[in-house]
Parts: C-alpha cells; structure tokens; sequence
C-alpha cells in the first residue's frame, strides 16, 4: 500500500486550501469563500469521530498527488504564516495560470 499511485484526477477537482500556516491539498472543486473557511475549520480542529457536515461531504483531504494535479488554489485567514514551500508552491501555480483565490483580500 506504501508505494500506491494517487488515485486519476477529474480536471479542476484538486486543490490547495491554504490556512495560515496549514494547508490541506484537496480533492473536490473549487470551493466558494464561505466554503473554504468552512472546510479550514473543520479540518484545523482534530476531534475523533466528528461527522464531517452534508455541506462539506464533496471535498475530502488527499494525502498523495502530484502537484501537477492541482487546479485550483485557495487561501483563507489562520494563523500563522504561509510556510516558504506553499509559497513556492502558490508561485508555480500562478505561473500555470491558476487564479490563486486569497480570502483574505475579497471574495472571489
């Protein structure tokens, strides 16, 4: 299971969702502001057995993709900084054409 490919991804359903000094890299589309916040704070707080809300079941943490994957990209307020690496990270995405979506600045 180790040495599994990430599972084929539908053009524009993989993300990055950057909170702060997190980030979370996505599968599902490209969520509108309220959404993304919504999705910063149900993942940021770890409780067991919490059901994820109806509102929020068609976007799920993936853990192994390739950035070339990514189609989208989304930062909302937390703490911390944007770490060095998903600044990078953001940059090349830019330089792809992807709209980098910053809800700390509007909503888009």
């Amino acid at each position: 299971m180790g040495n599994q490919a990430p599972l084929p991804v539908l053009t524009g359903m993989l993300g990055i969702l950057v909170h702060g000094g997190n980030h979370f890299i996505v599968r599902g589309p490209l969520p509108g502001k309220t959404v993304a916040e919504a999705l910063a704070g149900h993942w940021s707080l770890i409780q067991i057995d919490r059901e994820t809300p109806p509102e929020l079941d068609q976007w799920r943490i993936s853990s192994k993709e390739y950035r070339e994957n990514l189609a989208w990209a989304v930062i909302v307020p937390g703490e911390g900084e944007i770490s060095p690496a998903v600044s990078q990270l953001l940059d090349e995405l830019s330089g792809r054409g992807i709209v980098i979506h910053d809800a700390r600045f509007g909503c888009w």
